[in-house]
């Protein structure tokens, strides 16, 4: 039985049709369910939209079903997401995570599907992930890191069972156990600052309480070697972006395989990974922070 494709939806129609045709390129799409919440507006000026948008999902074909759920008040992005991946994985045991602004390779869903089967029943693996930074140098087929990650990604009942929504806990824990540093990834980027912000109500981020919960477990994401996803949503259109081609890169053509890769982190990965956010920082992330913070998933409300 496949895993159920969520998608969370707001107010962008073009980005919401993107990613619907891009699942319905995958070869796994017929045999998938497709569950989709839309948030309700949060002003009645933002209402033509969210209907627009509503009208556009009643029209979704291509999937084994298509459950809508039309929300009538705003949740926001983070309670819609944690809310709804419960009701989901509560009831089917394993999910798919999407939003509005991903786009996804024709080998997604097959990706997904093969390593959320192949890892079932490993405990030390919490999810698994289809976006990978555009780092300049190659990676293995699939690695694991510790932690977990939020632009097209898939868990399990028992994963989703560690995540923490109080963020002071996370906060204090880290701080109690001094990881601050690893979990900054050598301090190459202020995950913890944004901890910091979640827990002053400065970003509602969901994704960095669940990057967090993951890393104190420690419990490790699957990774692919080429990204399976790319971020459209970084051209400035939506309610927590602005325009930035930091994070941009080529979706595969080819599928990623699956197994033969032993279950730990991949040291060499993760130095990778720092240099990536070191690069992005000196180049990027000083001159354009205010930018920058509205683009990366884990500052998203």
């Amino acid at each position: 039985m496949l895993a159920p494709i969520v998608l969370f939806t707001y107010n962008r129609l073009l980005h919401t049709r993107q990613t619907v045709e891009a699942l319905q390129r995958n070869d796994l799409s017929f045999e998938s369910e497709l569950i989709i919440f839309s948030d309700g507006p949060k002003n009645e000026g933002i209402r033509i939209q969210v209907d627009a948008v509503r009208r556009y999902l009643k029209t979704i074909t291509g999937f084994k079903r298509v459950q809508i759920y039309e929300l009538k008040e705003n949740k926001g992005l983070a309670k819609s997401i944690i809310d709804g991946v419960t009701k989901v994985v509560n009831e089917y045991g394993s999910v798919i995570v999407l939003e509005d602004d991903l786009v996804t390779s024709q080998y997604f869903l097959r990706y997904m599907n093969e390593a959320l089967s192949a890892y079932k029943n490993d405990d030390r693996v919490i999810s698994i992930h289809g976006y990978v930074f555009p780092v300049k140098v190659s990676l293995p087929e699939t690695f694991f890191i510790k932690g977990a990650d939020c632009w097209g990604w898939g868990t399990w009942k028992r994963g989703w069972d560690l995540f923490e929504a109080d963020g002071s806990l996370l906060l204090n824990e880290l701080k109690n156990r001094n990881l601050t540093e690893e979990f900054d990834f050598n301090n190459s980027y202020p995950f913890t600052k944004l901890l910091i912000e979640q827990n002053e109500r400065k970003v509602g981020s969901w994704a960095i309480r669940w990057y967090a919960s993951a890393f104190l477990k420690n419990q490790l994401t699957l990774y692919p070697g080429r990204s399976l996803v790319f971020h459209n949503g970084s051209d400035g259109t939506g309610t927590n972006s602005r325009a930035s081609n930091w994070l941009d890169v080529r979706i595969t053509r080819t599928p990623i395989l699956i197994g033969g890769v032993e279950v730990k982190e991949n040291v060499v990965a993760r130095k990778i990974f720092e240099k990536f956010f070191r690069t992005g920082k000196e180049s990027f992330f000083l001159r354009f922070r205010r930018k920058l913070k509205r683009v990366f998933c884990f500052f998203r409300a």
